[in-house]
């Protein structure tokens, strides 16, 4: 995006932190801007992108805050691209991990200059040497072990080392030379949004260049709007915000894609031109004839976390015949309408930190439509990985499938057939399935054995594989090739 004239300013760095989950990441930025996040995330992992902004001396920079589970490897790599300098965090007491050896590529893949951040070296259990060594053998090389990356050891509980890092984070900001031109329209990137029932689209977004004022219109490839609340990273009212802010907008039409670059100011038609494109969203589908498709609605309550869940499924565990098919996907709590679609698909319904309101719940219990939801990946993961591997699996124990219908008289229909499964006794109470054109296989009501039959014999009880006879009472008036299903 060019600039219109060369007033260029200096502007702040943007942070990323970056490293293996409870390697001490969101403790560190809790010190550093003296808040408490950690209490108020969900299990005490950071699962949503924040932006922050401090001051260090006279010198503002912004920290963005990326989690650290598996699940949001995207939301990490699109964090070092979006970032001017980031902490790569490596606890003292683990050493390298899997996740930051995902950090040290995403961060060589965007080129994004780093610093390392030694934690935990207040524990008893901490090995700065082995540490070192660790990086040295990802191609990290630190100062004094044959290469030029500046690192700190820090402690988030007594602070030691935390000023120091931050200096070495403005020297690195400061080889970068960061400008901005405040005269250009508005650049950035949309770091998160989010569908406030109050407020309606929020969008938390990074300036990169230009000045961002109340009243622009605004624009990404696949929404626009005007800027109606423009806040800063307090909820404070601004009426304009400079680079690196973090801003809150509110006032576009429709939510933007995380990751998408905006423009805004007072845009011409050539600039909405410029950054308008079609992009329609393609559900990830899989499906296959002679496949147990499995169809899923996905909620979240942001679209990182709705993104986090899509790569949740990609890693679930299918059985050879199952497929996978999203139906929908969007932010918001989980609405009656959602339930409707699922029983409309014979799908599953799977939130991540979004639950479903009192009709929705209440819709999804009489229609029998799983819901799985939670706050914790973890948790959901299991959730959602055991729910697909019950999938298939009949919720019956036992199976009789009709084979001739004799007589009836009011409810009372004498009836014969096999047993395919289980064990079929007198007085047990049995579901009826019937296969339905264009709906497969229902059950439309269900009704009690009142006596039963084997070779002509009353028996209390027939096991599988056996023929029989039995008196079924039941409003529905049953048919050969029905099957009564037992618990």
């Amino acid at each position: 995006m060019s600039q219109e004239n060369n007033q260029n300013l200096k502007r702040s760095p943007v942070v990323v932190v970056v490293g293996h989950v409870d390697h001490g990441k969101t403790s560190l930025l809790d010190y550093i801007r003296k808040t408490e996040v950690v209490a108020k995330e969900a299990g005490s992992i950071t699962q949503s992108v924040g932006a922050y902004e401090i001051v260090h001396g006279d010198r503002r920079i912004t920290f963005i805050d990326t989690p650290g589970h598996e699940a949001f490897s995207k939301m990490r790599v699109r964090g070092a691209k979006v970032a001017d300098v980031a902490i790569l965090v490596v606890a003292a007491d683990e050493g390298v991990k899997p996740q930051t050896k995902e950090a040290i590529k995403a961060l060589e893949d965007s080129g994004t200059p780093f610093v390392v951040a030694l934690t935990k070296v207040d524990k008893s259990n901490a090995d700065l040497e082995r540490v070192k060594n660790d990086l040295t053998s990802n191609n990290v090389l630190l100062e004094g072990y044959g290469g030029s990356t500046s690192y700190q050891g820090v402690s988030s509980k007594t602070g030691e080392g935390v000023a120091e890092l931050l200096d070495l984070v403005l020297l690195a900001a400061d080889v970068e030379d960061l400008t901005y031109n405040p005269t250009n329209k508005a650049a950035g990137v949309v770091l998160e949004t989010r569908l406030d029932k109050k407020r309606g689209n929020s969008v938390t977004v990074i300036l990169k260049d230009g000045t961002l004022r109340r009243g622009d219109l605004i624009a990404t490839p696949t929404t626009k709007g005007k800027v109606k609340i423009l806040e800063d990273f307090l909820g404070k009212a601004a009426a304009e915000l400079l680079p690196s802010s973090p801003a809150v907008i509110l006032g576009f039409e429709s939510l933007p894609e995380v990751g998408e670059e905006f423009l805004a100011g007072k845009l011409s038609e050539e600039d909405l031109a410029k950054v308008k494109k079609v992009a329609a969203r393609r559900l990830e589908t899989a499906s296959a004839e002679d496949k147990q498709t499995i169809r899923v609605i996905l909620k979240a309550d942001t679209a990182g976390s709705l993104e986090a869940l899509r790569d949740i499924l990609k890693n679930i565990p299918l059985k050879e015949n199952q497929a996978l098919d999203i139906i929908s996907q969007s932010v918001g709590e989980i609405t009656d309408g959602d339930v409707k679609d699922a029983v409309a698909t014979g799908a599953i319904i799977l939130g991540f930190n979004t639950y479903p309101n009192k009709a929705a719940e209440n819709l999804a219990r009489a229609q029998e439509v799983t819901i799985v939801t939670d706050e914790i990946i973890y948790k959901l993961v299991e959730g959602i990985s055991n729910t697909f591997a019950e999938m298939g699996k009949s919720k019956f124990s036992s199976e009789l499938e009709i084979l001739a219908v004799f007589s009836s008289k009011g409810n009372k229909q004498t009836i014969g057939g096999r047993v395919n499964r289980g064990q079929i006794r007198i007085k047990s109470r049995l579901e009826i399935q019937r296969s339905l054109p264009d709906q497969g296989e229902k059950i439309i009501g269900s009704g009690r054995v009142l006596s039963l039959q084997q070779a002509k014999k009353q028996t209390n009880a027939v096991n599988e594989g056996s023929e029989c006879g039995l008196i079924f009472d039941s409003e529905i008036k049953i048919e050969a090739g029905d099957k009564l299903l037992g618990k």
